[in-house]
Formats: C-alpha cells, structure tokens, sequence
C-alpha cells in the first residue's frame, strides 16, 4: 500500500518579533543575526496561546484541505516538545476540540527531527491496514522554554504549527523511503533545563554531515538518483546548514524551500509550515520527487523521499 499526504495546514501567530526588536533587549545585532543564521523576524505566540491553540488551527486546516471531517480520523499523533501539560497531551485536547471522537491520540517527541518520527509512525499504521488515515501535527511554543537573556538562542526560535492527514494513496505517489536515527551520545549539545540549551559548533557540524547523509539515502533507498529530485523542504535551522544539503543534492537554488527569514526555527512544525507555502506558491507540483530532512535534539535525525500527489 502506497502512504501519502492527503491534506496539510499550518498556523503562525500573528505577532511578529524581528531582529531590530531583539536589538533592544540583547548584545545583538539585524546584521549579526541574518549572516549567522537567515533568519530576519519570528512569530511569537502570545500568553493566552498554548502550543493545543496552534496545533487545532493547523489541524483543521489539513481535514479541510484532504476533504474529510474530523469524525474520520482514526489517530492523532502529535510531535511537540512544549506541550501544555504532562498530560493530557496536546493530541488529546485537539482530539477534543476537534471532534475527533473515533480517533486514538498520542504524543511523539523527538525535537525538530519530530515531524518525521510522526509521519513514518503514521505510515507504518496504515501500511499494516490498522488506521485508514492519521492525522500529524507538529506544534512548538519554543519561545515559552527560550532563554531570552542568551543572545546564542534567543535569535532562533520562533512558535507555529503544521499538521498533515496520511492515508492511502495511488501507486507510485507518496512515501517512497525513510531514514530514521538517534545518537544520544550527543544529547549533551542540545538539550532543556529550564530552557533551550545549545553547544553552537557542535551541533551545527552534526547537522552538516547528517541532513545531507540522510538526503542521500533516502534516494537511494527509493531507486532514485539527485537528478530525479524536484525540490528540497529542509528543517528551516539556518541557512548554511540548509545550503549544505542543497549542494550535497546538486540542487538549484530555487529548488530549495527557505521559510527560516520570516518564521526562525520552529523546531519540528517549520517542514510542514515550509510545505504548505510552496504548495501554495505553486514550487511543489503533482508528480514531483520532494525530499524531506531535519535533525533535532536528541540528537535525532529522519528524512522522507515523496511522490507528491493522491
């Protein structure tokens, strides 16, 4: 059975900090922080807006786009690592307010590498035929669990949601191969206390080697080559990171999504957010081979080669 996207969404809150803002309250700069990381503005959520609040906007978005309602979805997986509560889990509480009454719920965390835990966790439910469709939602209210003294991270991160229904889909559309990995060994380089914890040079050098490392076998593994790869949705960390994988792929530059300017790194929710702008802005196209890559604390990693299209 061939698994695909059938519907996706995203949400941003309305509140736009940027880097000139950021200039007041920390030892930084607009040129500093852009030439470091690409990064221009972030979208911060308010104080009456939890990471449930975002992550049922863009769920309702993605049960629009795949034309269902939500009584037909049969699982909600939620990729997060700034829930509400310990519990209930954010999939719970959108399963509530969604009216997802049929469906079961949990949550998955494994940082910005999250979103593609949560969709090779989908594929394999319905690949066994155990759920018709499921629902996956990454959702981060980064900006709650960031250290606004410490200009190193405080310039990264921004809030938001994406979520996209899986189901079945025609043969030769859709997931075509993964990769998944951990390395705990290097949890150490970025990890939470109280806030978001980063050793710079280590995890930029890690996130290198392993996005292009796991572009590569995802082709591969799907019988593909570079050449037949139309476009690049990379986790949106920064920039030179992302350009390093573009290279590693032999990838024109519009053959890149770069969404990172406007929303900073939103952990697991920027591929999702990244997919619905280059859908709507007409890049990503029915039959196209889409390459999906992150990497995230843990230190976790995973990349999806697709066949876009129902």
């Amino acid at each position: 059975m061939s698994v695909g996207i059938w519907g996706i969404g995203s949400y941003v809150p309305e509140r736009i900090v940027t880097n000139e803002d950021l200039e007041k309250i920390l030892d930084t700069s607009d040129e500093w922080i852009r030439t470091r990381t690409g990064i221009h503005e972030r979208r911060i959520a308010g104080d009456d807006m939890n990471t449930s609040h975002m992550a049922l906007e863009a769920a309702k978005r993605a049960i629009k786009s795949a034309g269902i309602v939500a009584e037909d979805i049969e699982l909600i997986l939620v990729s997060t690592v700034t829930p509400d509560y310990a519990f209930p889990t954010v999939s719970c509480i959108i399963q509530d307010q969604l009216g997802a009454k049929n469906a079961a719920a949990m949550d998955i965390s494994a940082a910005c590498a999250g979103f593609m835990y949560g969709m090779i966790t989908a594929q394999q439910f319905i690949e066994t035929g155990a759920y018709k469709n499921v629902l996956v939602v990454s959702a981060e209210k980064l900006s709650r669990i960031t250290d606004w003294e410490d200009r190193n991270t405080a310039v990264l991160f921004g809030d938001g949601a994406g979520a996209v229904i899986l189901g079945p889909v025609s043969e030769g559309k859709g997931i075509l191969s993964f990769e998944l990995g951990a390395d705990g060994s290097g949890g150490k380089h970025l990890y939470q206390d109280t806030h978001i914890r980063m050793n710079g040079r280590e995890v930029f050098k890690f996130a290198v080697r392993q996005m292009g490392d796991s572009c590569e076998k995802v082709i591969e593994k799907a019988g593909l080559e570079k050449k037949d790869v139309d476009f690049l949705v990379p986790h949106q960390a920064n920039t030179r990171i992302m350009e390093a994988s573009r290279q590693r792929l032999e990838l024109d530059e519009d053959k890149m999504s770069v969404t990172i300017h406007k929303y900073g790194n939103t952990s697991a929710s920027s591929i999702p957010i990244a997919l619905v702008e280059e859908l709507e802005n007409g890049k990503i196209k029915d039959g196209d081979v889409v390459v999906l890559v992150g990497f995230g604390g843990g230190l976790t990693w995973g990349a999806v080669a697709l066949r876009w299209g129902r």
